[in-house]
């Protein structure tokens, strides 16, 4: 797949994942680049040199080729995904499957109105901005906003745990 595509897929998937459910997929920042908006992470991970790379992420996604990756495995494992992710991801690829990656990245333009030019740089998306261009209330997103608080607090004492 081309990895223009598959960033757009991954960041429309998240994006549906943090409207319905209040949550991400992927926990990754967001950010407005001229082609459309990314998930900063993922767009890093495809653009580093798997040799000095400390992620998983090359053990299953290959190092670019003419502006494509694949996977280095066949049958991946999912289990760090919900049902609910992997039906919202498969349902973002069947949804786009026939679109080139310049026309999805065209069209992000238009369906995600928290995208805004960068002029040849980078200008970071705050999920507020995703959770308002989606049409939730200032209060709906003040909830979504402190169980993300509160979801990160209780991620430390998990840390500290393992620490143990």
């Amino acid at each position: 797949m081309k990895y223009m595509k598959l960033i757009k897929l991954l960041y429309l998937g998240d994006r549906e994942s943090l409207l319905r459910t209040g949550r991400p997929i992927t926990g990754d920042r967001y950010v407005s680049m001229d082609s459309g908006p990314v998930l900063s992470k993922v767009y890093d991970l495809i653009n580093e040199e798997p040799k000095t790379a400390d992620s998983p992420w090359f053990e299953y996604i290959s190092k670019p080729e003419d502006y494509s990756v694949r996977l280095c495995k066949e049958e991946p494992e999912t289990d760090e995904l919900s049902r609910f992710e992997n039906g919202l991801l498969q349902a973002m690829f069947e949804k786009y499957r026939e679109m080139d990656q310049f026309d999805l990245a065209q069209l992000t333009h238009t369906i995600c109105p928290e995208w805004r030019d960068p002029e040849h740089s980078s200008l970071p998306i705050a999920p507020e901005d995703i959770l308002r261009a989606g049409g939730k209330s200032p209060e709906e997103i003040e909830r979504i906003a402190q169980e993300a608080l509160d979801l990160e607090f209780v991620g430390q004492f998990d840390s500290l745990a393992a620490r143990g």
